[in-house]
């Protein structure tokens, strides 16, 4: 059936323009992918060899369907495809170090299983990995090209770029580097990581070819200005991509010793607190029946998991690197498809970057979310950062619908552990001036005192 739309309701996505391939858009919410005439060989080839579904069934590759709307261009579409929507759209400046290496794995898989069906990925983003049921799969159906033998791999240069370059300096540097990936929206500059990295890294091969020797002779062809004309044989190519895959499994980043990934070992809640805080979310979750929650200062996932066990799509975010890590490790573990753990700092959140400031959303581009939850937090956002209470009220009612909020007192050794080292200038940061204030942006529906504590939870529904 063809389907009309109309020109306001479609949304052209700020990510998809530099590619003649093709390029998504949006209609009334709903995710879909014009492929343009001179990709249809390819595309053609991609379903006939059978590598699309292989990839399909391993997980590797979001689906799609085709569909018979009506093209955004209708001169150069060959035909519009409709992708599995992704729950929550992240980007590798917001993932711990396992996650953008597994997602580096998964993209030189994806690259030996397109060699198997005579087809190679012409680029290697790592903003063309998405986090879906738990595993990164591939979001980019239009990545493929067909092999012609002799051809070195294009995408070499940029996969070292995105992925073996931030995580070889977050492994031998410091896990910070990962943010270097908001800076440098190609991937990090070869010549830069080579700089940064400690002499130790030259004695191993793989990274003394792929980052150093790979800088020094991107420098010297740039200065040359000409481009290497060298073939490169399928085993060879074969033999490239087993040399990154040794890389980045051989690299290797411990969480131990970070701010706040034993914080459940100093809670401060008794056993029975902790159980009637847990019980009141559940209560609160009850009564609210949401489809996505945010939890901001989710820590190593404790409560997300009251959501997302559920079933219940959940995003767990925290600022403490090793934090996010253990998450990640637990829900591959666990195998928890709902749960998705994120690197974020609420003082100086993702914004919206490259052409335009719309290749990248924002994190606030990317809500609301039915709910956020926000425990233990409030304290550090007032105090440690002089968050005043209305612009706090303020963001989490452009973020989300419901809120469910947890108010630490002053007296509470939370509170006091950060008071320690600086002068109390926080005359207002009391419960009352928290609700009287909370209540202009939320109706406050029940605020309960957790049992063997001063804390309080309450439940809120934004006005």
């Amino acid at each position: 059936m063809n389907q009309d739309h109309k020109a306001s309701s479609i949304q052209p996505l700020g990510a998809s323009f530099r590619d003649p391939s093709g390029f998504m858009f949006n209609i009334d919410g709903v995710p879909y992918r014009q492929i343009n005439h001179p990709y249809q060989e390819h595309y053609e080839f991609l379903i006939e060899s059978g590598l699309y579904e292989t990839l399909i069934n391993n997980g590797y590759l979001v689906p799609h369907q085709e569909v018979s709307i009506t093209p955004v261009d209708p001169q150069l579409a060959y035909k519009v495809i409709q992708p599995e929507r992704i729950s929550f759209i992240s980007y590798p400046y917001e993932w711990c170090f396992s996650q953008l290496k597994d997602a580096a794995i998964v993209t030189l898989e994806i690259q030996k299983r397109a060699l198997e069906y005579g087809m190679s990925l012409k680029d290697s983003s790592a903003f063309n990995i998405q986090f879906n049921r738990g595993r990164p799969v591939l979001i980019d159906t239009l990545s493929f090209e067909i092999y012609r033998e002799g051809e070195p791999w294009v995408a070499y240069r940029q996969f070292c770029q995105h992925f073996l370059a931030p995580l070889s300096l977050m492994a031998y540097r410091d896990v910070r580097f990962s943010q270097l990936l908001r800076v440098y929206i190609d991937g990090i500059p070869l010549d830069l990581a080579s700089s940064q990295l400690p002499i130790k890294t030259r004695l191993k091969f793989q990274l003394f070819l792929h980052l150093h020797l790979h800088a020094f002779s991107q420098k010297r062809y740039s200065a040359q200005g000409v481009k290497s004309s060298r073939k490169m044989s399928k085993v060879e190519f074969l033999g490239l991509i087993d040399s990154l895959e040794s890389a980045v499994n051989g690299l290797r980043w411990s969480p131990q010793g970070t701010e706040w990934a034993e914080y459940y070992d100093d809670h401060n809640y008794t056993a029975e607190g902790l159980e009637h805080k847990s019980q009141l979310i559940g209560e609160f979750l009850e009564t609210i029946h949401p489809q996505t929650v945010w939890d901001l200062g989710a820590n190593t996932g404790y409560f997300s998991r009251l959501v997302s066990d559920r079933g219940i799509p959940t995003v767990a975010f925290d600022i403490d690197q090793g934090a996010v890590e253990q998450n990640y490790l637990a829900c591959k573990t666990n195998k928890e498809g709902d749960l998705l753990p994120l690197f974020l700092d609420l003082t100086n959140p993702s914004p919206g970057i490259g052409w335009h400031n719309r290749e990248r959303m924002s994190f606030i581009e990317r809500g609301p979310a039915d709910v956020v939850l926000s425990l233990a937090l409030i304290h550090h956002l007032a105090i440690s950062n002089n968050v005043p209470f209305n612009q706090l009220a303020s963001f989490f009612r452009e973020v989300c619908s419901w809120l469910i909020i947890e108010f630490i007192p002053k007296s509470d050794a939370q509170v006091q552990r950060l008071l320690a080292s600086r002068k109390d200038i926080f005359q207002n940061y009391t419960v009352n001036e928290f609700e009287s204030i909370f209540s202009m942006k939320f109706k406050i529906h029940r605020g309960e005192s957790i049992i063997e504590s001063e804390r309080r939870l309450y439940l809120m529904e934004g006005r």
